[in-house]
């Protein structure tokens, strides 16, 4: 571990700045979803616990280096205070006169949320004097947005510069997470990754097969890799333009010693739509007129016996047109089977992704993976072999 978390700073009436991501679902100025402020309630707890003065920094939307009322974080406050269960102090601006009024002010106890960060056009620029101007609110820069990371942005990669900087309880557990699942895993290791089109993670593809065991393709990808092999498709949701690039995905599999596994058997339909009629052929025999919506029986059932054998599974995306039943079934059960196996201690399970977070919470199987992370492009990055800026600012 190259960079310091909480534990390691003397945070005793210390100012501490801390960016989070508190990008959430609003509506009529009330927060709908408080997922994400959920998850830095351990970072501020931990902070007050130890005499810290936490100072949020954060961005809400796109609003392009202008103020935009409508993308304010001020409604947010009684959302943060009931998480917090402390009270929350709003400033107006993130830098600034006014700002240093507000950190004054802070007493013991208290939290301060500033201003969006974005309605600074240096925020997205990274730029040195606005992060200048950010640091000398603080004694100690947090970063606690790990799906914020993957941004050099002035509150996410300059300020880690300007202060003594650790890792958040989130960014933290993230970070512990992905390491144990792609730095140094315990082998055999199970990917699995789903999704509508090989074009969105070829550099995911080709990082995973160098280091995974097992590369299990579904969704509209593995149309791809199929019709690559000769496979017939039919009507199927198929990028034919990518079958060479499929083909050095395969050889490059080999050399590295990756099994690549690919639907046996298929759900096909005519039509895109819930409950439509459908058969489950072998995935050779997919009608001209009919399109692959799902992986079948016999694909989970090889699915089931490679996640039986493995001690490590990474997951990003469905393995068919999850939202659509009974186009679901796959998914749901590949997804139970590793919640089970989790569950029993036999396997440590990390997931990230929008769709695949939707699509384990359907299956009624994200509550037992190790660890479900909600970053998004942050995660896929990673699993892509970058490096991510907000993080590599922590380690320097």
């Amino acid at each position: 571990m190259g960079w310091n978390s909480l534990d390691d700073m003397d945070l005793n009436g210390k100012r501490v700045l801390v960016r989070v991501d508190i990008n959430v679902p609003m509506e009529e100025g009330r927060v709908t979803d408080d997922t994400r402020i959920q998850r830095i309630v351990p970072t501020i707890r931990d902070i007050l616990a130890q005499g810290g003065h936490p100072i949020l920094l954060a961005h809400f939307g796109r609003p392009k280096g202008k103020v935009v009322p409508d993308m304010s974080l001020q409604p947010l406050v009684p959302a943060l205070e009931a998480a917090f269960g402390a009270p929350v102090m709003f400033c107006a601006d993130c830098r600034g006169p006014a700002a240093e009024a507000a950190v004054s002010a802070q007493s013991d106890g208290q939290v301060v949320l500033l201003e969006n960060t974005r309605f600074h056009a240096g925020e997205e620029k990274n730029d040195a004097s606005l992060a200048a101007e950010m640091a000398q609110l603080g004694d100690i820069y947090c970063n606690d947005a790990f799906s914020a990371a993957h941004r050099a942005h002035a509150s996410t990669e300059g300020l880690a510069r300007q202060l003594p900087a650790c890792a958040g309880r989130l960014m933290q557990a993230e970070l512990t997470a992905l390491e144990g699942a792609l730095g140094t895993p315990v082998r055999p290791v199970t990917a699995v990754v789903g999704g509508a089109k090989v074009s969105t993670k070829l550099d995911l593809l080709g990082n995973l097969v160098a280091k995974v065991d097992t590369l299990v393709i579904g969704g509209g990808m593995a149309n791809t890799f199929l019709a690559a092999q000769g496979v017939d498709v039919g009507k199927s949701l198929c990028e034919h333009d990518l079958a060479e690039t499929a083909r050095e995905i395969f050889a490059k599999a080999e050399a590295a010693g990756c099994t690549i596994l690919l639907p046996s058997d298929v759900v096909v339909a005519r039509e895109f739509k819930a409950g439509a009629e459908n058969e489950t052929v072998a995935a050779s025999a997919c009608p001209v007129d009919a399109m692959i919506l799902d992986a079948g029986a016999d694909t989970v059932a090889a699915v089931s016996a490679a996640l039986d054998q493995s001690k490590t599974l990474i997951w990003n995306g469905p393995m068919g047109a999850f939202e659509i039943p009974p186009f679901d079934g796959a998914t749901n059960a590949a997804a139970q089977k590793a919640a089970e196996l989790t569950k029993a201690g036999t396997l440590t399970s990390v997931a990230g992704g929008g769709d695949t977070v939707a699509a384990l919470n359907q299956a009624g199987a994200a509550e037992d993976f190790t660890y479900i992370s909600t970053a998004g492009g942050a995660f896929l990055e990673w699993m892509e072999g970058k490096e991510l800026p907000g993080v590599a600012a922590l380690t320097s």
